[in-house]
């Protein structure tokens, strides 16, 4: 390691102004600049952010253009996860020296971060142009693509570079994925699968848990439940495992087994209102209604929730009080009004009260929106015939 003397501006006896310096001592500067970039790099390495930004500050005093230290102050911002300021050192850094790779590339990272996809594929592609056989930078656009849904570019180049490395795991992944946001469940399984072809003794647990996610879209609950458990052998308390063993038990009927998964989310998580709330359909599901209730009120004391206050209203539904389902779900329509199901429990309440005509008003009322729903045609269909 060299001497640390040289990276702040105080110490730096040894570098002398180069506007009065001619020759060889001209020389003797470039080659401290050169040590204070090696140096300001080995820093970001080793996460020692602010000793890096020294080094390159300290270039900047006597070369106000360096790109290396430019790109190195870029760097070391976007490590600290400052990405705007890191987007103005490389943007200062490319109206010096254009076409620069390492400003391109961490300029287009940072407005990945920023959530500025557009922008980072415009960057990406601009780094093509001059190395276009980068798979890192090639995955990196198909990510981006696919973050702003466009599935035939994303789709394009991640099999561009899976012509160049046949298994590589973030094409792989990525494809998954891609076939996964646009509901492609058996292409995406197609994907993960082969991940898991590939590297079945230590394969990365979120492909498990995407394999059981795309069982549980594709209501193959029984085959998703053996990946979420390998999940949970390996992690006992992951989210998406439990969450997933929970769901695959929901969906075929076995709230009891939903509900060991539920609570065992709540034990880690007892503020979580989605999981209260579906805990609380568990129990009511199984008729255990003082449970239900006390699972939604607590949902509720979180924060609004319009399926825990969906859930009470079923509840007195249950009980036969209809009169304050009736109010609810009046209400929980007012604020969302085009949720079917909302307009199934109000009709359902009417025709238990003997509105048949009431009933069928309220389902029209949904039918109005242009929304085909067979949920709500088959229901409309069995209140004219009762």
């Amino acid at each position: 390691m060299h001497d640390e003397k040289w990276c702040t501006h105080s110490q730096l006896e040894g570098i002398p102004d180069l506007s009065s310096q001619e020759g060889q001592e001209a020389s003797d500067v470039s080659v401290d600049i050169s040590e204070l970039s090696k140096m300001g790099y080995q820093f970001l390495k080793e996460d020692r952010i602010a000793e890096a930004m020294d080094c390159f500050n300290t270039i900047l005093v006597v070369d106000d253009n360096n790109n290396y230290a430019l790109v190195g102050m870029g760097d070391a911002a976007r490590k600290r996860r400052s990405f705007r300021d890191a987007v103005t050192f490389y943007q200062r850094c490319l109206t010096h020296h254009p076409g620069n790779n390492y400003a391109l590339f961490g300029l287009a990272d940072c407005y990945k971060a920023l959530n500025q996809y557009h922008k980072a594929i415009e960057i990406w592609e601009q780094y093509l142009l001059h190395d276009d056989k980068n798979i890192t930078v090639l995955t990196r656009v198909a990510d981006a693509y696919r973050k702003v849904r466009d599935f035939r570019h994303s789709k394009m180049i991640y099999l561009r570079v899976l012509e160049m490395e046949t298994l590589n795991p973030y094409a792989i992944i990525g494809l998954g994925h891609l076939h996964y946001d646009f509901k492609e469940y058996q292409d995406a399984l197609f994907y993960w699968e082969k991940m898991l072809e590939s590297n079945k003794d230590n394969v990365d647990i979120r492909v498990l848990t995407s394999i059981g996610n795309c069982h549980r879209k594709l209501k193959t609950f029984e085959y998703g439940i053996g990946y979420f458990e390998k999940a949970l052998h390996r992690e006992p308390y992951n989210f998406y495992a439990l969450f997933g063993l929970a769901d695959c038990y929901r969906g075929m009927n076995q709230q009891y087994r939903s509900l060991e998964f539920w609570n065992r989310i709540l034990e880690q998580d007892p503020r979580n209102k989605v999981i209260l709330t579906r805990a609380g359909d568990a129990y009511r599901n199984l008729g255990d209604y003082e449970k239900a209730i006390n699972y939604y009120e607590r949902a509720l004391n979180i924060e609004f929730d319009t399926y825990a206050v969906l859930g009470l209203a079923v509840v007195a539904k249950v009980q036969s009080k209809f009169e304050e389902a009736v109010e609810s779900l009046q209400r929980l329509i007012q604020q969302d009004p085009k949720n079917y199901r909302l307009y199934l429990e109000l009709a359902d309440c009417l025709l238990k009260k003997g509105e048949k005509h009431k009933a069928l008003e309220t389902l029209e009322e949904f039918q109005k929106f242009g929304i085909r729903n067979t949920y709500i045609t088959d229901f409309f269909e069995k209140v004219k015939v009762y």
